[in-house]
């Protein structure tokens, strides 16, 4: 029995040094990572870091006041908050300010320019047919005639990539798609008025009503005709600006970006509308080379819709085969068709990168908003503020800690050789994480999230607490320290575990109904609390197993924390056997 037992002994003797070595190895992978991957801090919120603040005001059309209402101010919210997570931009807020108003700080990061743009383009998305595009050079546009189109055209290819294509099966092939004229949508769009006019309307004062008519829809396509032709999609205020104010039953121009290459369209009225598309995604397909796609699925009748339009689309040739889908008036993206897509979903490919698939999986996803929004203001918040108070939070989360540690000193002696590098094993690792989420997940660190890393050291200490009071109780007992140790753990770990998972249930409750920056706050005191138990477990146990060994604690010195005169410690239990009393011969 006893070379088993000398085996038992010298695995039990390995087994704090495997704990620790492990923990180290850890700290040293994550160390490495955060450094390898240039983030050697954790990214700050906006009211550590500063950012942008933009101030959007609900917008009604004529006789539309009603449509102004808490309800859809809510679910404008609640697009434009999942618009900006859909980039990656951490922490930012998009809350309500009075009736009319929303509110949306963005902080500074890779993706706040991005974000800052689509959360401006609020008005809603739409699919229009395409009837003319063409390069906008910025210099005097010159429109061929309707005959010349065919010899006239041009591949856009020669100065931008090719266009994309929409296909119910995704294996379409990119399309570059012809240079078109504006007389040639001007053509198409009056050419059924034309059809029913009058000869003599022109000159007749009593003109038929047919006749009015398609006088009206000339003039309109006349028009049409004339800011196609003058349209300069080169120049910012242009493309910011073309096509934003047209209504959803009426053509429009509108500029366009492929491949940094801006384009200038003539497009129909909306066939399909935002609010039709029910989910888009962006997805890599690795079975064909068409590389990154947008899925997009519609809702019934959006679904019939799509069908229809893209089935008339399909009888067309380029460029009058494509969609342009709009965007707040601009054309993120025209994909053409070739053939009538039904089922209720489709695909986009083309020379995608994957951020433009997932840009345009974003704007296809949460572009319809119910109501229609103008910038009043784009102000930049200064970080001097926030850097005042985290300064002052620093500095009273040290003063905390310093306390701590003094109590440590004070109560504990010669155990807070384990408590303070358990908290400093604590706070590494904390720091490490928090500067990996933020290019992981995005979390960016704010104020109430240093709060909850500062409420964090009580936590950690209360932890270390538990398991020396347990060990002083053991000795109380009269037991030496090496097994005390052993006995204490497992009472003091329950109560560990049960504490933390109190604490971390409140915090994960905290997260789920909350929003903004109280989220921050709960998803620290998450995290650190998890790191707590870890800690506890691959460090301070096995530290105080080691330490346990050493003479200056087994032998219970006065500075140790665990003096057993100190303690009051009863003396051991010792068995004491009687002497028995000799027998009487005579009673023998």
């Amino acid at each position: 029995m006893a070379a088993p037992k000398r085996g038992r002994s010298a695995s039990a003797q390995s087994k704090p040094w495997r704990s620790l070595a492990l923990i180290l190895i850890a700290i040293v992978a994550l160390t490495g990572g955060m450094f390898a991957s240039g983030h050697n801090t954790p990214r700050l919120g906006i009211d550590l870091a500063g950012g942008t603040s933009i101030t959007l005001r609900a917008v009604a059309q004529p006789g539309e006041e009603s449509s102004i209402n808490k309800t859809n101010m809510d679910t404008a919210v609640d697009i434009m908050n999942r618009r900006v997570n859909g980039l990656g931009v951490s922490e930012a807020e998009v809350q309500t300010q009075g009736s009319r108003n929303i509110i949306v700080n963005i902080p500074k990061g890779t993706n706040s320019e991005e974000a800052r743009q689509q959360v401006g383009t609020t008005a809603k998305l739409y699919f229009r047919p395409v009837l003319a595009t063409e390069a906008s050079t910025g210099a005097a546009t010159t429109t061929p005639s309707p005959s010349a189109s065919s010899s006239a055209s041009s591949s856009p290819s020669s100065t931008a990539s090719s266009k994309a294509t929409a296909s119910s099966t995704g294996s379409a092939t990119p399309t570059a798609t012809a240079t078109s004229q504006g007389r040639a949508a001007s053509d198409a769009l009056k050419a059924d008025s034309t059809s029913s006019a009058s000869p003599s309307a022109s000159a007749s004062a009593s003109a038929t009503p047919s006749a009015s008519s398609s006088a009206a829809a000339s003039a309109a396509a006349a028009k049409l005709e004339a800011q196609y032709t003058a349209l300069d999609c080169s120049k910012k205020s242009v493309q910011n600006t073309a096509g934003k104010t047209a209504k959803a039953g009426d053509a429009t121009v509108a500029c366009g970006q492929v491949s940094g290459v801006w384009y200038k369209y003539v497009l129909g009225p909306a066939a399909v509308d935002g609010t039709d598309v029910k989910k888009a995604a962006a997805v890599l397909n690795t079975t064909t080379a068409a590389g990154w796609q947008v899925t997009m699925d519609f809702t019934g009748k959006g679904g019939d819709k799509f069908a229809k339009v893209t089935g008339e689309l399909a009888k067309n040739t380029a460029p009058q085969n494509e969609f342009g889908i709009v965007l707040d008036g601009q054309v993120v993206s025209s994909p053409s068709v070739s053939s009538s897509i039904t089922g209720g979903s489709a695909e986009i490919s083309g020379s995608f990168t994957q951020e433009e698939a997932q840009s345009l999986a974003n704007m296809l996803s949460y572009g319809a908003l119910p109501l229609t929004f103008k910038e009043d203001s784009v102000t930049t918040v200064t970080a001097a503020l926030g850097g005042e108070q985290l300064h002052a939070g620093l500095i009273a989360g040290a003063i905390g800690l310093a306390l701590v540690v003094i109590y440590l000193l004070i109560f504990y002696r010669g155990l807070s050789v384990i408590a303070i590098p358990s908290l400093l094993v604590s706070a590494i690792l904390t720091y490490v994480i928090m500067a990996l989420l933020g290019p992981g997940i995005g979390f960016a660190l704010n104020l109430p999230a240093v709060c909850g890393a500062i409420v964090a050291i009580g936590i950690t200490a209360d932890s270390f607490i538990v398991f020396f009071e347990r060990i002083r109780d053991e000795i109380r007992e009269g037991r030496s320290l090496r097994p005390s140790v052993e006995r204490a753990w497992p009472r003091a770990r329950r109560t560990i575990l049960v504490s933390d998972f109190v604490s971390f249930l409140a915090a994960a409750v905290l997260f789920i109904v909350t929003v903004g920056k109280v989220q921050g706050f709960a998803f620290t005191l998450g995290l650190t609390t998890v790191l707590d138990v870890v800690v506890v477990f691959l460090f301070t146990k096995p530290l105080m197993t080691i330490l346990a060994r050493r003479k200056f604690f087994a032998d219970g010195h006065k500075w140790s924390g665990i003096d057993p005169k100190a303690l009051g410690a009863k003396p051991p239990l010792r068995r004491t056997r009687r002497p028995s009393a000799p027998v009487d011969p005579k009673e023998a």
